[in-house]
Order: C-alpha cells, then structure tokens, then sequence
C-alpha cells in the first residue's frame, strides 16, 4: 500500500527498537494507556504476540515511511478486535510529525484497503476525550460519533464509518 508520500509495510522483528523509539516520548503515548517500556524484548514480545499475527487476517499495525527517504514515522492500519467484534483503526506517528497530514493521508489508505480490499462493513475508530487532534482527523476521515466508553482508563469517543 502507498499514498503520495507514504508506503507501509508490514513490520518484523528488527523493528522493535522502532517501536522503542517511538514510544519513548511520553507525548506520543499520552493518550494510548500504554506504559513507557525501556525494555527492547518486551517490544519483540509485542510483535511476536500482538502485530505480526494480525497480518495473517490480511490486517494489521503497518509500519508508516516516507516515500523520499525510507525513513520510518510511525504506524497506522487496522486490528480485529475479537472481545468487542470490531475493526479498528489506529495511528501513532513520532511528534516531529505531527501536524503535516500523515495521519490522514495513512489512515486514508488503510479505510480504502478495508473497505474494497477486506470488504469491511463497519470500522471503528476510538480516541480519548483530550485528544482533540486525533477525534479531528477521525471525523475528517468521515466517521460519525457512536458513543462514549473508557478506553485504556481514560474516557473516550468511538466513532464507526459505516
């Protein structure tokens, strides 16, 4: 998959110290209920259980790079969420950059994949309440307001693209 500026790719397990290094500003997982991790196995672990198995359901967390220079910012694609029976949509980019658009432009990408790939019906997209920029680039992205629930401890707003 691409778009313009972007490709994605599915992640392995020599991306962990990525995935270390992204969340290791705790403004990038401020509203995730994820905990700072220092620990590069405990990464791997996340991939080995949690991402490299989505991908067999042709879903996934794909890692995000910059078409002009392979570099990596971030990640965006779709999870199965068995316990809710849900398709979610998810981001996380590095804070240098925030604010040029690639959540979009990613997210984007992935619904059309989802929606004329996948077929899917119904894709849901969760943020916390305070997280204003990200419920902004939801609801650009053509989602309508579901309903409230806690999300990682922290209230939040789901939104469904039907």
């Amino acid at each position: 998959m691409q778009t313009e500026r972007l490709y994605f790719r599915e992640f392995t397990m020599d991306d962990a110290p990525l995935l270390m290094d992204l969340n290791s500003d705790p403004d990038v997982i401020r509203y995730t209920g994820d905990k700072l991790i220092t620990d590069l196995e405990e990464y791997k672990k996340i991939l080995s259980d949690i991402i490299l198995p989505q991908y067999k359901n042709k879903m996934g967390r794909w890692a995000v790079c910059l078409k002009s220079n392979d570099e990596f910012i971030g990640w965006c694609g779709l999870k199965y969420l068995a316990d809710s029976n849900v398709t979610d949509l998810g981001y996380r980019f590095f804070k240098r950059h925030w604010g040029k658009g690639y959540a979009t432009e990613s997210a984007k990408a992935v619904i059309d994949y989802g929606v004329n790939v996948l077929q899917l019906k119904n894709i849901v997209a969760r943020a916390a309440k305070e997280n204003t920029a990200s419920i902004n680039v939801i609801k650009k992205l053509g989602f309508v307001y579901l309903k409230d629930e806690m999300c990682a401890h922290d209230p939040a707003e789901v939104y469904i693209l039907k």
